[in-house]
């Protein structure tokens, strides 16, 4: 049955308010720290935590994973009785993802959306999302890559997905957001490569690690 085209621009553009809420910009600002101008100069939560501080750092992940969450469970209530809630979902969750990373707040500029997007898998595919933290987790305790980590956790969920047999909308909308994950990341895998890449050191107060 197809989706009602005035839910799911709606479901998109709130998708995309809430995914441009630029947490870290404004938190970073906070502390007397322009965010675009230090470390990787992103307002992800890894160039906060790096460049501000780790109270700063953690407070900006769990608001962000926080918007993507909202951004992606609303629609699944408020369109709970039509045929297919998720759909509205998926369109929520890509409009946040979106969002963060052109924020209409900091001139369309952003982070990775990883944490959002996180957050808008746990409402939506929540066992390929733990398979993922577990991945990013193992990845990033034996390496220290924050980028990598986050790399193979975006690759890992339409795998999951398939593995989990999920509705065939799930497995292409997590397959796109690896594929705009791992883009975002193109800068990150260059350096990897290269040998390039810092590892993420909790000591070091303005690292290197362009994840964030």
């Amino acid at each position: 049955m197809p989706l009602d085209i005035t839910s799911a621009v709606f479901s998109a553009v709130i998708g995309y308010a809430l995914g441009s809420l630029a947490f870290g910009y404004w938190i970073a600002k906070a502390k007397g720290v322009d965010i675009f101008s230090v470390g990787s100069r992103s307002p992800g939560a890894t160039n906060v935590k790096r460049s501000v501080g780790k109270g700063a750092g953690n407070l900006v992940f769990v608001l962000d994973f926080l918007k993507g969450l909202a951004a992606t469970g609303w629609p699944l209530v408020a369109y709970s009785k039509a045929p297919s809630p998720e759909h509205y979902a998926l369109l929520g969750l890509m409009g946040a993802v979106f969002g963060h990373s052109f924020s209409a707040f900091t001139q369309f500029r952003g982070g990775k959306g990883v944490a959002t997007m996180l957050g808008g898998l746990l409402a939506l595919m929540p066992w390929a999302a733990l398979v993922g933290i577990a991945i990013w987790m193992l990845v990033f305790y034996s390496t220290r890559y924050v980028s990598l980590s986050s790399i193979l956790m975006a690759v890992s969920l339409p795998i999951s997905n398939w593995l989990l047999a999920s509705a065939q909308a799930l497995i292409w909308v997590s397959a796109l957001l690896a594929t705009v994950i791992v883009y975002r990341h193109k800068s990150n895998i260059g350096r990897l490569v290269r040998g390039e890449e810092n590892r993420f050191d909790r000591k070091r107060p303005t690292g290197s690690d362009r994840n964030g």
